[in-house]
């Protein structure tokens, strides 16, 4: 199994939803050359992969889980000066987009990339259920936050990323992340991994074509799912693809 950690910030009817204070800027991180410099020792990686504890957080709300994902990753640094009522008055919005996580990571000086295929708020989401409750009310505030966010020192890249990066970058022990996913697909995604599935069974130690994850929208503290489901969720319409790598070699604690 690859000893990965994503943390899922949900995505329900189509909809983000369910999807000063010890700050200082940090330069942004350049995240295609440690890919190409990861890259070249994937051997190594692989075969000397770390396991990073990372504790569970169960959202509070529907419209929390991308706070709760945020509150993992501090938990995982030992920033432990927080809770999430603090974070959702750091946003002061009950809509949280990814780019809300971005800006909040940043805010405790937390190295990261955040990755998405469109620059702002999709206007093709409005044609969805969900976002046409709030899509009027975010796009400006969510447009400008992208337009701030080079200014802010986040570091945006606009592009698709493969899962097999995302598994040689957080086999290295160096990343964790947050995947926006569609719920629905999810939660069918588990149901097919339960009757197909090809994971490693046993107690010997192995791998297999299997990540970790954290969901916030569970009791449950562990869970795993395929790359092929997870893959299908990340990329769902109304995701735009968007996640947060989360660096940890050169964090502050």
């Amino acid at each position: 199994m690859w000893p990965l950690h994503i943390f899922l910030n949900k995505l329900l009817n189509g909809g983000y939803n369910v999807h000063e204070d010890d700050v200082n800027s940090v330069a942004s991180h350049n995240f295609n050359t440690t890919f190409r410099n990861e890259k070249k020792g994937k051997k190594d990686i692989l075969v000397k992969s770390h396991f990073i504890d990372v504790p569970h957080i169960k959202q509070e709300h529907t419209w929390d889980c991308g706070l709760a994902c945020v509150f993992m990753v501090l938990r995982t640094l030992r920033i432990n000066h927080y809770d999430i009522e603090d974070l959702h008055a750091f946003c002061n919005t009950n809509s949280i987009w990814t780019v809300d996580l971005a800006y909040l990571l940043h805010k405790f000086s937390i190295n990261f990339t955040y990755i998405t295929v469109t620059l702002g708020a999709n206007p093709n989401f409005s044609l969805e259920s969900f976002y046409k409750k709030q899509l009027g009310d975010d796009i400006v505030r969510v447009n400008m936050l992208f337009n701030r966010s080079r200014e802010a020192g986040i570091n945006i890249e606009c592009r698709s990323i493969k899962g097999d990066e995302i598994a040689l970058l957080i086999t290295s022990g160096k990343y964790i992340v947050i995947a926006l996913v569609d719920q629905f697909i999810l939660s069918q995604s588990w149901i097919e991994d339960f009757y197909i599935s090809d994971f490693y069974i046993g107690n010997s130690g192995g791998y297999t074509d299997e990540f970790e994850i954290r969901d916030p929208a569970i009791s449950r503290s562990r869970g795993t799912i395929s790359s092929r489901c997870l893959e299908k969720a990340r990329k769902s319409f109304g995701t735009d693809e968007d996640i947060l790598l989360i660096q940890l070699e050169n964090a502050d604690t």
